[in-house]
């Protein structure tokens, strides 16, 4: 099988000296706004998908990953953002996370925390109604963050404020018992 890689939407953040970089984030296993596989799924292996990024720009020191669900529960009327990953002080010679990595594959000093399903490992897309789309984000930091208190999404973005360098999002979509 042939892998797909997939250019996303960029975000960009000037850096010191007003020069800006591009940070992008791929997946070979969605295109942008693309479909993500039930593999990645709670109707599949509920693994994470494959992940890349590149154009971090000069001195990162650190990555942060936040998976969210903004349609929650019901896309036609969102109430709330449901949170499937939080992911922080990925080393700044990383670059990809492999499929289905588990908390025991990632990278040294990378650390996880709670998501919405009160665990901290990846969750699957699992809508319980309608099409929803998952915002994967990555943030090149200037910083390692204080694992100790990094507990959840809103822990992880106020520990964020001032560090963030430059960030790129890639959306997939899921609907259940699509196939």
């Amino acid at each position: 099988m042939r892998a797909r890689v997939w250019l996303v939407a960029i975000l960009t953040v000037p850096v010191l000296g007003g020069v800006a970089t591009a940070l992008t984030l791929t997946s070979s296993a969605f295109a942008p706004n693309g479909e993500i596989p039930t593999a990645h799924t709670c109707e599949g292996a509920d693994t994470s998908p494959p992940l890349a990024w590149s154009g971090a720009p000069a001195g990162t020191k650190s990555f942060a990953l936040v998976v969210d669900d903004p349609d929650a529960p019901d896309p036609k009327a969102p109430r709330m953002t449901w949170v499937h990953w939080v992911l922080f002080n990925v080393p700044a010679t990383v670059t990809e996370l492999a499929e289905g990595v588990s908390s025991s594959g990632l990278p040294a000093g990378a650390v996880e925390a709670r998501n919405d399903f009160a665990r901290t490992r990846f969750g699957g897309p699992c809508p319980p109604i309608g099409r929803h789309r998952y915002f994967h984000k990555i943030y090149a930091l200037d910083a390692m963050l204080p694992a100790g208190k990094v507990a959840d999404k809103a822990a992880l973005e106020a520990a964020m404020k001032g560090h963030v360098l430059a960030q790129a999002e890639l959306i997939g979509t899921y609907q259940k018992g699509d196939r």
